[in-house]
């Protein structure tokens, strides 16, 4: 009967998985996608712990299994309530590591049991409890496949999320060094060898196969700090988002350990998800996926080329002379950054667009795929202002409006509006597709100093005749120019 009732159950989790991640991909609907997506997750870990039976008899050490998860729901409550949005991306990637590191001690569990196991059958066989035990074993080879693929996996995404979280936070810097690519190869190369060796041996040789095992693990995680270490610049979304996918794959293998279909859906929904959104980040950044799985994406990319060009002069727009541009426009697009997320001035982004509407003008919003500093982190901003999601222009429909635009207002965003990724061979990012904001009338652009964006590289964009430089505090600047708007 409980068996049941937990089926029933594991299916409900599932169909709420599939439902929430639908929701998901509308600003309007994702918030309840995430309640409801959390409730099955909620509902599956209580039925799990309540109703699981391993030999016929029910889970123990209740207090164990309720201490971890009030601890650890006190801790991802307490640092989901306190995290600013422009730390959201380093949030994201320290959970997904644990997710990965989560898979990753599973499989070292799981692998321990099996050796005991197999340890075991090397006594006697004196009962038929024994000879039962060792026809199970045949199918142990299977179990260490999978147990591999979840260890390096979840190794893989747990040290590479640690290495993201430092350098979006600036405690890790950039590095790499010649040959690196080859480094990189040759580790994955041991890592394949050996767990195919492993697979072969085991379990003839446990006492060989649990060094194999931890070698492995330990390869598994140095790769991880090399494939993440010299990617930088504007590739870290992309990078996030295939660590995501990694950890969904790791989890998926979980669910495959356990026979657990709840967490099979989870870890597949997520593997799934992030491959897709891997993908169509590299296709924004123009980069392939398998220069990143070899740990060259972003690497060594530098604005040396790029700095030494004669860039000309800037020039700077005061606020009253942008409030008349903006005020007396007929269409306007604002072009969100990360500079918008530095200063939170979404809200105040969200009052410019309803008083600019009072005045008669159109106004839209182009965002960028990677804009930010990491996939979909302009649409969470503008969501959480309750900007209308039709507002929301993808690159591709932003491009064909621009140039029926009279002003474009770009706060805080740079690689992504950077025309050397067209013009210019020599730059980094040269490939990129970009918001081609220089085909509307006018450019403003409102940024703090005229310090290079994320990728390093001065932006050709403001040095043109059409661009004006409006510095200062992106919410501080964005009140000034109500207050100035409404005297026009």
């Amino acid at each position: 009967m409980g068996s049941s009732i937990l089926s029933i159950i594991y299916l409900i989790g599932s169909v709420t998985f599939i439902l929430g991640l639908k929701m998901l991909s509308k600003p309007d609907t994702a918030r309840k996608g995430n309640l409801v997506a959390a409730a099955g997750m909620s509902l599956a870990i209580l039925g799990t712990i309540f109703l699981y039976r391993v030999n016929d008899a029910p889970l123990h050490n209740y207090g164990w299994i309720f201490a971890g998860l009030a601890i650890g729901g006190v801790i991802g409550v307490l640092s989901a309530k306190k995290v600013k949005m422009t730390a959201m991306p380093e949030m994201v990637s320290m959970f997904n590591g644990m997710g990965g590191a989560c898979a990753a001690l599973i499989s070292i569990v799981e692998f321990d049991h099996i050796i005991k196991l197999i340890k075991n059958l090397y006594a006697p066989v004196t009962d038929d409890h024994l000879v039962l035990q060792l026809l199970e074993t045949t199918a142990s080879r299977g179990i260490v496949v999978i147990i591999l693929l979840s260890l390096i996996i979840g190794a893989v995404s747990c040290a590479g999320s640690i290495i993201a979280w430092g350098k979006l936070t600036g405690k890790v810097k950039d590095f790499s060094f010649g040959g690196q690519h080859f480094l990189n190869l040759g580790v994955l190369a041991l890592l394949i060898g050996l767990s195919v060796w492993l697979t072969v041996i085991f379990p003839t040789a446990p006492a060989t196969g649990s060094i194999i095992f931890y070698v492995i693990f330990l390869l598994a995680l140095f790769y991880g700090v090399l494939f993440v270490l010299p990617i930088g610049g504007a590739d870290m979304p992309v990078v996030i988002s295939l660590l995501n996918s990694f950890t969904g794959v790791a989890a998926a293998c979980g669910g495959f350990l356990y026979s657990n279909p709840v967490m099979l859906t989870g870890g597949i929904l997520v593997g799934s998800a992030g491959t897709i959104l891997t993908i169509l980040m590299c296709k924004a950044m123009n980069r392939s996926l398998k220069n990143v799985l070899i740990g060259s994406f972003g690497g060594g990319a530098t604005g040396a080329a790029a700095a030494g060009k004669e860039q000309g002069s800037y020039k700077e727009i005061s606020l009253n002379d942008a409030a008349v541009v903006l005020a007396y426009a007929n269409k306007v697009i604002i072009v969100p950054g990360y500079g918008l997320a530095v200063a939170q001035a979404q809200h105040a982004c969200h009052e410019l667009e309803k008083q600019l509407e009072d005045k008669g003008v159109e106004v839209k919003y182009a965002i960028h795929p990677v804009a930010g500093r990491m996939p979909g982190h302009m649409n969470v901003l503008l969501a959480e202002a309750d900007v209308p999601y039709e507002k929301l222009l993808e690159m591709e429909d932003a491009n064909a409006e621009f140039p029926t635009t009279d002003a474009v207002l770009i706060l805080g965003a740079n690689d992504v509006v950077n025309p050397a990724a067209k013009n210019d061979p020599a730059s980094p990012i040269y490939g990129m597709p970009i918001l081609e904001v220089e085909n509307a009338k006018v450019v403003i652009v409102n940024k703090r100093s005229m310090k290079p964006g994320y990728a390093g590289i001065e932006n050709d964009l403001f040095f043109q005749p059409k661009t004006s430089m409006l510095f200062g505090d992106a919410k501080k600047v964005l009140q000034d120019l109500l207050g100035a708007i409404k005297e026009v």
